[in-house]
Order: C-alpha cells, then sequence, then structure tokens
C-alpha cells in the first residue's frame, strides 16, 4: 500500500497507464489478427488492405511506447515478407 502523497498519485498514473495501453494493444492485435486471417485464407487483396491499416496501428503503439519500435518493425517486416509470399 502507498504511504506517501506522491507514492498514491504514482498509483494512480499507473492505473491510468495501463488502461490506456491495454487499449493500443488490443487494437493493435485485432489489427494484426484481421492481417493473419486473410493471409491465412490466401486472400492477397484483403492481407494488403488489412496490412495497409495494420501498420500505423503497430509503428503508433511503438511510438507512444506501447511496444518496443524493434518488436513494431520486426511484426510490420514479418507480416510484409508472408503477404509477399502470396503473391508468389
Amino acid at each position: 500500500m502507498a504511504n506517501t502523497a506522491s507514492a498514491r498519485k504514482a498509483t494512480r498514473k499507473i492505473a491510468r497507464r495501463t488502461r490506456i495501453n491495454k487499449a493500443r494493444r488490443s487494437a493493435m492485435r485485432t489489427s494484426v489478427r484481421k492481417v493473419e486471417e486473410a493471409i491465412a485464407r490466401g486472400d492477397r487483396d484483403a492481407a494488403l488492405a488489412a496490412f495497409r491499416e495494420a501498420e500505423p496501428v503497430i509503428m503508433r503503439a511503438a511510438q507512444r511506447g506501447t511496444i518496443h519500435r524493434n518488436a513494431a518493425s520486426r511484426k510490420v517486416s514479418r507480416l510484409a515478407h508472408r503477404i509477399a509470399k502470396l503473391g508468389k
């Protein structure tokens, strides 16, 4: 339990940031799942459309500190490679 006023405030701030980060991470995962589902169906056009929507969401999560920027770049790169394979 927080003893000082500053510790209590820090607890409130952490709770607020946690809610924001959870929402942002959830939106990111949803957008990634849409791309992966299109890839699984083998639908290249749908995968590309979903990827165009997912990439900014992923990079924004990295920019805001929800996930590490290298992790975001890795996710985008791997999705792009999987979509490129569909074309072959």
